[in-house]
Parts: structure tokens; sequence; C-alpha cells
């Protein structure tokens, strides 16, 4: 099932712009345009949702599955 966010992006003080997503912690990037800044952000997203996964199916700290 496909999900939806809402990304953002925000004018960086320095030039470009911040993009980031709100509901998913760690997703936040930049870039020079706005269309950096989005290609950025949708592998930003890719990777936290990977690491997430990753994270879920692992044992807990200290703990073996065997």
């Amino acid at each position: 099932m496909p999900q939806t966010f809402t990304a953002v992006f925000e004018p960086a003080e320095e030039g470009g712009y911040v993009a980031f997503v709100e509901e998913l912690p760690g997703a936040i990037t930049q870039g020079e345009t706005l269309e950096e800044a989005r290609a950025n952000l949708e592998e930003a997203i890719q990777l936290v949702l990977e690491v997430n996964r990753e994270l879920e199916v692992a044992p807990p700290y200290g703990l073996n599955r065997e």
C-alpha cells in the first residue's frame, strides 16, 4: 500500500531550499533548486523507511534470535 507524506519546502537563508517531512523524523535534506531538494527528499524518505523496516525486524538489543 503506497504511503503519502506531506513535504515542506522552505527557502534557506544561504540560498537553495530545505525540505522535510514532519511526520517522518529524519527525512530532511536540502538542495540548490526546488527540483534538487525534491529529488533529495525522495531519497531521504526511502532511506528513513528502509532503516525503520530494518529496525522493526531486528532483535532487541543484546538478544539473539537463535
